[in-house]
């Protein structure tokens, strides 16, 4: 139908007018509100290359993502030499402090001249304090074996010693970036944390001084090793990287002679990311009379053998644990790490969370000695940088008993993220953690990219 020229001329300025109320006419529909983005952080169980295959399809949701680790800068020279033991190795995450707990612990038997766990216990400490200093595996051992004190310095312990704790007292840490469903080395920032003057000053026992070359093994040589490792269950993911430093460090160690005049002995173990698992490992050490057991992965599952450990009278010395409590327990003098307490990580996380200016921010931890210690550490650190009680949401999840469990349901807790309102969202956990990604986005929450 058609409309004079002054009908037409009406019915514009109706529209006109209707315009300014609505900003729209005709038919153009009204604009949706602007919807919320989320930017993802993560920590050092899941910032690892091989954590977007969790994704399956939809790696792509971790473009974006943030987090910290435990990290120093690793030298080509390092990580060609743990390449020639794992040439398929993708990822570095505690390698060197695995590498680094492995010679540590072979220093401390050669020097306490025996393989007696208490004795080796009672050395560990002082091979990272106030002795002569050295970084090569061969040159630390040749100090040793003629009882000289040493001061090892290495890949993931460069500034200062263990604390009387048994821990490192200084750190660094990685701020790390996905992008394309990798890590962006390229963005890859170090921090420094932790306090120098919180090393040990305690003087180790007197060297013994080996005499002649090969022992007659009154000393209980050779010494052996035991891992105690992830190769399965939720931290397997870490595993490579973890292994090929044990390996790389029991392969250096030997081809400098071995300790006590005899190569070192290595025995494989899984954690299974599982208490009951890593329980039935540490009993079999004990029966093939390993003297030094390296791991466990997690946090828990460390905290979960312990008791056993001790009991047998064996060195626990974990490359990857960082629950900040661990470091009170009662451990009769056994319990080691090369990785530092999350007290350091979380003052780290919190800053690259902070440097983003999120209004409102979610902690989402698994429920375990690690997510709820690492979670808590990093709110006590977000409300000291100013960020109210009110601007916070804390949730857990039950992480899988093993890996036949099913997975995670975070449904209801990707809703409350999101009725929230939170502008950025921390995942604390390990490879099960990629299904509270899958809620969220499911849920309807838009990923910032």
């Amino acid at each position: 139908m058609f409309k004079s020229r002054a009908s037409r001329a009406a019915t514009l300025a109706a529209c006109a007018t209707f315009l300014l109320a609505t900003s729209a006419c005709g038919t153009e529909e009204p604009e949706e509100a602007a919807t919320q983005q989320v930017r993802l952080y993560g920590t050092d169980g899941n910032m690892l290359n091989s954590y977007p295959a969790e994704l399956k399809d939809r790696a792509s949701l971790v473009d974006g993502m943030k987090g910290t680790t435990p990290l120093t800068p690793l030298p080509e020279d390092f990580k060609n030499r743990l390449r020639s033991v794992d040439p398929k190795l993708g990822d570095f995450l505690y390698s060197a402090e695995a590498y680094d707990a492995v010679v540590i612990s072979a220093i401390a038997a050669q020097l306490a001249g025996t393989t007696d766990p208490a004795a080796i216990a009672k050395q560990i400490v002082g091979v990272t304090n106030d002795g002569q200093r050295c970084e090569r595996v061969a040159e630390c051992l040749t100090l040793a074996r003629a009882g000289q004190d040493v001061e090892y310095r290495s890949v993931s312990l460069t500034r200062a010693g263990f604390t009387d704790a048994g821990e490192p007292s200084t750190a660094s840490y990685g701020t790390l970036h996905f992008d394309g469903q990798r890590l962006n080395d390229g963005k890859t920032e170090f921090v420094g944390a932790g306090d120098e003057s919180a090393a040990s000053s305690k003087a180790p026992p007197k060297a013994k001084k080996q005499r002649g070359g090969r022992t007659d093994r009154s000393d209980g040589s050779p010494l052996v090793m035991g891992g105690l490792l992830p190769q399965t269950g939720d931290l397997a993911l870490a595993y490579p990287p973890i292994s090929a430093g044990t390996k790389l460090a029991i392969r250096e160690i030997n081809a400098a002679g071995g300790v006590l005049g005899e190569p070192v002995v290595w025995i494989d173990g899984d954690d299974g990311t599982n208490p009951a698992v890593a329980k039935a490992t540490v009993a079999r050490h004990v029966a093939r009379n390993v003297h030094v057991i390296i791991g466990a992965g997690a946090s828990g599952i460390s905290r979960a053998v312990l008791p056993d450990v001790v009991r047998a009278g064996k060195v626990l010395f974990a490359p990857s644990n960082t629950d900040a409590s661990l470091t009170e327990l009662d451990d009769n003098g056994l319990y080691f790490r090369t990785a530092p307490p999350d007290s350091l990580q979380g003052r780290a996380l919190a800053d690259v969370i902070l440097r983003d200016g999120p209004q409102k921010i979610a902690i989402v931890a698994r429920k375990d000695s690690y997510g709820e210690g690492l979670q808590g550490t990093v709110r006590a650190e977000l409300e000291r940088a100013g960020i109210g009680g009110d601007r916070l949401k804390l949730l857990t999840y039950d992480p899988p008993e093993d890996a036949k469990a099913n997975p995670i349901d975070f449904v209801a807790g990707a809703k409350e993220i999101k009725d929230f309102g939170a502008e950025a969202v921390l995942i604390i956990g390990f490879a099960e953690s990629a299904q509270v990604i899958r809620a969220l986005a499911d849920a309807g929450v838009e990923i910032r990219h």
